[in-house]
């Protein structure tokens, strides 16, 4: 069927033909090994769960789709898209693991980067005139900065730059990048495309064949495949992408309102959709480390996504840009009832100081 909707394309995509005693479900192929004369021959190559959490991931996108053993191992695999010396621009509060794969390639004389206030809409322009690649995320993590995804692509177009997006953060249900021009979407499919903490698995979305083939061959020659069980749980997990976000928005749009009359809360960050919240702390950073230490029902962790509620204070990495507030707390919002998660939250706000 035509013109399906993103919530029905993602129950429905990526599955065997409905033919009588056909599974429901694509299953776990184990396999290093193929018989010669077909198109995979070997491991690194293709596997048929790979296959069906791709087509189904790039139906969402408008793309063709391919699978990484992590989110940083598709990052990484974009980086060797541009020639020695090439600059990339990328956001100064961008996501840590690549703001980092990105000065580790600068510092070994690989290539070079710029890194940019993407709040500040003239500089980010002007950084993509010497550009080969234009790395853009938004919401930017931590800071949840948004940024004008189609007016950067017809400047960095226009340069001769390729545009990614990190689409980790608004999922393909809420931001289609591709639509907006952008030449390639990457996913850490470890955060919402799985949805249950149990995964590290990366994506990229292209809907330019060339790019395509250049991404798949990077992906073979590195290794840098996901196991056919990952695979197939982050395709199960995807099934209901659209229902897990709704309500983690849902969820994160009530506790904005209440954070932000909070007297121990001095910020409230939030782009308007999605389930992640930046909140800095009044008190400071002594503040923020003792609320993620006083909650029983929010989880003090790392990552994101999940049907279950996290936060961190971001500070508290050794490598995260000093412009970032030290109180800064990321509430990755889950699925629980609202309720329950701010009758945990505002508990252990209440015992906090309201000033430094």
């Amino acid at each position: 069927m035509a013109d399906l909707t993103p919530a029905t394309v993602a129950v429905t995509a990526g599955r065997p033909a409905h033919e009588p005693d056909q599974p429901l479900n694509v299953p776990i192929t184990m396999a290093s090994t193929y018989v010669a004369g077909g198109d995979v021959e070997y491991g690194r190559y293709g596997n048929p769960t790979w296959t069906a959490f791709e087509d189904a991931l790039g139906q969402l996108e408008g793309g063709r789709c391919l699978a990484f053993a992590s989110g940083m191992a598709a990052a990484s695999a974009l980086l060797d898209l541009v020639g020695q010396g090439a600059n990339v621009v990328m956001p100064r509060h961008g996501y840590n693991g690549s703001v980092m794969a990105l000065a580790d390639l600068e510092a070994r004389g690989r290539l070079s980067g710029t890194l940019v206030d993407v709040t500040d809409t003239a500089a980010l322009h002007a950084a993509c005139a010497d550009a080969a690649l234009v790395w853009i995320e938004s919401p930017t993590n931590p800071a949840l900065e948004l940024v004008d995804i189609a007016g950067v692509v017809e400047v960095a177009h226009a340069a001769g730059a390729y545009v990614v997006v990190d689409n980790t953060f608004a999922t393909p249900l809420l931001q289609q990048p591709l639509s907006l021009g952008a030449d390639l979407v990457l996913h850490s499919a470890t955060k919402y495309l799985s949805g249950h903490s149990d995964v590290l698995m990366g994506a990229v979305v292209t809907a330019d064949d060339e790019l395509y083939e250049v991404v798949k061959n990077r992906r073979s020659l590195t290794g840098a495949s996901p196991g056919a069980f990952e695979t197939w749980l982050a395709l199960r997990g995807l099934r209901t992408l659209h229902l897990r976000v709704e309500r983690a928005q849902a969820n994160a749009q009530v506790l904005v309102e209440r954070l932000r009359d909070h007297a121990a809360i001095e910020e409230v960050r939030y782009p308007g959709f999605g389930g992640i919240i930046g909140a800095v702390v009044a008190a400071g950073p002594d503040a923020a480390d003792l609320l993620v230490r006083t909650t029983s029902l929010w989880v003090h962790a790392t990552s994101l996504g999940g049907v279950e509620s996290t936060f961190e204070r971001r500070r508290r990495w050794k490598a995260e840009p000093v412009t970032i507030p030290e109180g800064l707390v990321r509430l990755s919002v889950g699925i629980e009832d609202v309720e329950d998660l701010w009758r945990d939250l505002a508990g252990a706000l209440d015992r906090l100081p309201t000033t430094r």
